[in-house]
């Protein structure tokens, strides 16, 4: 089915937009796509297709709406990196998280939803999937290479949670990842998975850690995971 968006209202009733990429057959369990610092780009929504290709309602909403909406931005010239991190600077993790929170009880009432919904998430996105699995009803939470758990790392996890890290990961150093698993390895709602050389975006298409092994690896656990907690679309005429 084609691509389009939709509009979220926030819990501060500020309107935001999200891209939603829809599976062939529906109703169907809903994964939220968040966003990297690069906003709702061509690759993020590439990765919502894919998903939806998988059988899952995807939906990304534009977290940076806050600061300015419809942030696309790619990691090939320094103006975009700078501008990336302008706008991660000015982020508010915690009106993040609530604006996700909004997005999932919206997707939740929506005909081509199951009711069940998860979230995936990339660098910064990687972070607020974790805040997901604490702070939200999110069934199932995937994290790929997120930054800044660690600041993070006590509150409780409530739902499952599946996490990326990436061992050379510059933006999450060695004394970060061993707060991650100190806290996390005997926690039965967690599963981590660590990928021996990986650095920081190993999974963004044309990063300069890319690494495609990797990446393929985790995305078939992800998937794994997601139909573990999730299920897959119920199929019409049932």
């Amino acid at each position: 089915m084609p691509a389009s968006t939709i509009q979220i209202t926030s819990a501060d009733k500020k309107q935001f937009e999200a891209y939603v990429a829809r599976p062939s057959s529906t109703p169907a369990p809903a994964v939220i796509v968040i966003q990297e610092i690069f906003g709702i780009n061509p690759w993020l929504r590439s990765v919502a297709d894919r998903l939806a290709q998988e059988g899952y309602l995807a939906v990304a909403p534009d977290l940076f709406h806050r600061q300015e909406p419809g942030i696309q931005l790619t990691d090939k010239t320094q103006a975009e990196w700078d501008k990336a991190f302008q706008l991660y600077k000015g982020f508010d993790e915690n009106k993040g998280v609530e604006d996700l929170i909004a997005t999932l009880e919206t997707v939740k009432r929506l005909p081509e939803c199951s009711g069940k919904v998860g979230s995936l998430g990339f660098c910064l996105g990687g972070k607020l999937a974790f805040l997901m699995s604490t702070r939200s009803s999110s069934d199932a939470n995937v994290s790929f290479y997120g930054v800044g758990i660690e600041q993070n790392i006590n509150e409780p996890v409530k739902h499952p949670l599946l996490l990326h890290i990436a061992e050379a990961d510059e933006h999450v150093p060695a004394a970060a990842q061993k707060q991650i698993h100190d806290k996390l390895d005997n926690n039965k709602l967690v599963t981590i998975y660590v990928y021996p050389g990986a650095g920081h975006a190993f999974g963004r298409e044309g990063s300069k850690h890319e690494d495609k092994p990797a990446f393929d690896l985790a995305c078939k656990r992800s998937l794994e995971f997601l139909k573990h907690h999730l299920g897959l679309a119920v199929k019409s005429g049932r």
